[in-house]
């Protein structure tokens, strides 16, 4: 087993940069995914943003492009598709030649009560949020192995992953409970390989698709309608942005958490104190 670096003599700058680094996030065309997306390549990396809608991941990745020239591209990628997430390493590969990050933002969350639940709704969302985890994974984690320079996996958990959270949502707390274990299992596998396995979850974040959900729900819509920041506050007193989760992961990706692996960073205002 090759030790973790010790970098204590690295300046700050050093330590936060991703330069000569490659990574890859799904489900990065809006919301969440977008916002590491761009961070990342603030931080000098090369960046692949996987989206279920090409056209969107397309859009993403060409509006970065223009703070990031060459360094951002974006592909059609279905988590829930062992060939599609196989078809974006390739791409990843050819485009930039490796993997050093990889981050499972990707992500379904629609609401159902549990006693109206159809195996297929279960289904589909543990397709994508466990399978989809495990999946991208998996094969990054074989590009890795096969450069023999480690690497780090992100997964984008939830607080559902630790807790149950709103009625109708027993499907997305089960997938999330799951990215947590995946975390923990997978960081002991793969620290003899050195790469690390870190999750980071997030409380609620005004995202594109979080909007959507809150305008389906009746019980939320008004929110969803208003003004979110007057509506929804935090111990902290604001509503979570995409960049707030953005900057945990440039965290957890970066060397200064090099010491770390199989820790679920919380970033929830303090909602689970």
């Amino acid at each position: 087993m090759k030790p973790v670096r010790d970098v204590s003599d690295k300046s700050i700058a050093e330590l936060v940069s991703l330069a000569g680094r490659n990574a890859v996030v799904t489900g990065g065309g809006q919301g969440l995914g977008k916002g590491i997306a761009r961070r990342l390549a603030e931080a000098g990396a090369n960046v692949l943003i996987g989206d279920i809608d090409g056209e969107r991941a397309a859009a993403a990745a060409a509006s970065l492009d223009t703070e990031f020239p060459g360094r951002v591209v974006g592909v059609q990628m279905d988590v829930s598709l062992s060939s599609s997430i196989s078809a974006a390493v390739a791409s990843m590969r050819e485009r930039f030649g490796g993997i050093e990050i990889w981050v499972n933002n990707a992500g379904v969350f629609p609401n159902m009560p549990l006693l109206d639940m159809t195996d297929e709704l279960w289904d589909r969302v543990n397709a994508v949020n466990a399978r989809g985890t495990f999946v991208g994974s998996r094969e990054a984690a074989r590009t890795m192995v096969e450069a023999g320079c480690g690497g780090v996996i992100v997964n984008i958990a939830s607080l559902a992953g630790v807790r149950g959270i709103a009625p109708g949502l027993s499907a997305y707390v089960g997938s999330k409970h799951a990215v947590v274990g995946l975390t923990k299992q997978m960081a002991l596998e793969l620290a003899p390989e050195n790469i690390r396995v870190l999750a980071v979850a997030p409380t609620f974040i005004v995202t594109e698709g979080n909007l959507a959900m809150m305008q389906a729900d009746p019980s939320r819509a008004e929110a969803a309608a208003m003004d979110i920041p007057s509506m929804l506050t935090s111990k902290l007193g604001r509503v979570g942005v995409p960049d707030d989760i953005a900057r945990a992961v440039l965290f957890a990706a970066s060397d200064m958490s090099l010491f770390m692996t199989g820790s679920v960073l919380m970033v929830d205002a303090g909602e689970t104190i």
